[in-house]
């Protein structure tokens, strides 16, 4: 169970900050697109609970 949520944790913060650096916000005012650190920790935020989520 750990394993699997650090796998989760893993690749939500790599999603997350892919989104940052595909999708972005070019004027900075979106919250979680306009920050690296902040799309990383909601995509591995996200990741954690679908991994521990999913059986």
């Amino acid at each position: 169970m750990l394993l699997k949520l650090l796998i989760g944790i893993a690749v939500g913060g790599g999603l997350g900050f892919a989104w940052y650096k595909l999708v972005g916000c070019s004027t900075g005012a979106c919250p979680l697109t306009s920050n690296p650190w902040i799309s990383s920790l909601y995509g591995a935020l996200m990741g954690a609970l679908i991994a521990t989520s999913v059986r």
